[in-house]
């Protein structure tokens, strides 16, 4: 749960999405909240939106809201949160049980303090639109502590209480705590840094005994950029896949011997002529991998040509040859390939050259 006025945030687990769950959650967290609830703002979840939920806001005296039909930024303010506060403490891992239940519940009411109390955030101040451009202009970063203690809603009881509650509070102790409960959480689940998986009993808690002795860790272990022990695992590389026979394999030469005479040759051509050779083996069910290797032919002519003439740039600096005409421009010649051939060759700085093969014929002309 959010609070739009000032970004207080509350985040309490739940065993399952059952609306009497949601319900016991809604009340706890009144009671975590420094001030009282005016009313409450649902997407169009069945988990919120069921006959137990929306009943017992209503008796709470909550006015009771929800958000459009197909208009996401309507919850806005808390979907964000899933990304800066859940999944930051989380992971993406999958919990279950009541005694992981009792230790997210542990980790949220350290994140609350500190996330409310020292964690500064942005508030949208305005926002305009000029022509395609979107202007946003915000206000000063505060935490939701600060932004409580400046809203004139808020009573002077509150406030006071909210002061005595942050002269108590240390940050580095309550991120020590975060770190210990994010380390005993990680080993109820496979690691998610890579790390072996171990039992809880096994395992030892590897965050220091003291907040000073935390404190001195700080800087080292952002360093070194260390691995949370509920964030997800590192991805593993693809495994290499091992090239498989083709039935094209003894055909290749003939193939390539094909095209360089007819560069116009089409798959269902080629096709033809390997079926009147080797009717047994080639077909109409072979024309996608005739065309696959044809892709392959033309592509690596055109690296071919491409390479060479890089190369030959590198190494001479000869003027091309062309046409000069009145203007002075030098351009290469004009193209004299008949128009049907000339659909199939391709013209690179006055070299034409077959597309379906490797070899480069000189201009003519």
């Amino acid at each position: 749960m959010v609070d739009i006025a000032t970004g207080w945030t509350e985040c309490l687990p739940l065993l399952t999405r059952d609306g009497s769950l949601v319900a016991e959650a809604i009340n706890r967290a009144q009671s975590l909240f420094p001030w009282l609830l005016r009313g409450v703002d649902f997407d169009s979840d069945s988990a919120f939106m069921n006959d137990v939920v929306v009943p017992g806001c209503r008796q709470q005296k909550l006015e009771v809201t929800r958000s459009r039909a197909y208009k996401k930024n309507d919850q806005a303010f808390v979907e964000q949160k899933n990304g800066a506060v859940v999944r930051r403490l989380m992971g993406y891992g999958r919990f279950d049980g009541v005694e992981t239940a009792r230790m997210m519940g542990r980790l949220y009411a350290a994140a609350r303090l500190y996330v409310n109390f020292f964690q500064p955030l942005f508030k949208l101040k305005e926002k305009r639109r000029e022509g395609a451009k979107v202007i946003k202009r915000y206000h000063a970063p505060l935490t939701p502590y600060q932004r409580a203690l400046a809203h004139p809603k808020v009573t002077a009881a509150v406030k006071r209480r909210l002061r005595d509650q942050y002269r108590s509070l240390d940050p580095v102790a309550l991120l020590a705590e975060i770190r210990a409960t994010q380390d005993e959480l990680g080993n109820r689940v496979d690691r998610r840094a890579g790390q072996a998986r171990c039992l809880q009993r096994a395992c030892t808690s590897t965050a220091p005994a003291t907040a000073a002795t935390f404190a001195k860790t700080l800087g080292k272990t952002v360093t070194a950029g260390e691995p949370r022990a509920t964030h997800r695992r590192s991805r593993r590389p693809y495994k290499t896949r091992v090239r498989m026979p083709s039935k094209l394999d003894p055909h290749l030469a003939a193939i390539e011997a094909w095209l360089a005479e007819q560069p116009q040759l089409t798959a269902l051509a080629i096709v033809g002529r390997l079926s009147e050779k080797h009717p047994e083996e080639f077909g109409t069910r072979q024309h996608s991998i005739v065309q696959r290797l044809l892709r392959a032919l033309r592509r690596r002519a055109a690296e071919q040509l491409v390479a060479e003439e890089s190369l030959g740039d590198a190494t001479t600096a000869a003027p091309l040859s062309g046409v000069v005409d009145g203007s002075g421009y030098v351009g290469p010649d004009p193209p004299t390939a008949p128009p049907t051939e000339q659909a199939w060759k391709a013209t690179w700085r006055g070299q034409s050259v077959d597309i379906a093969s490797t070899a480069a014929t000189a201009p003519s002309g």
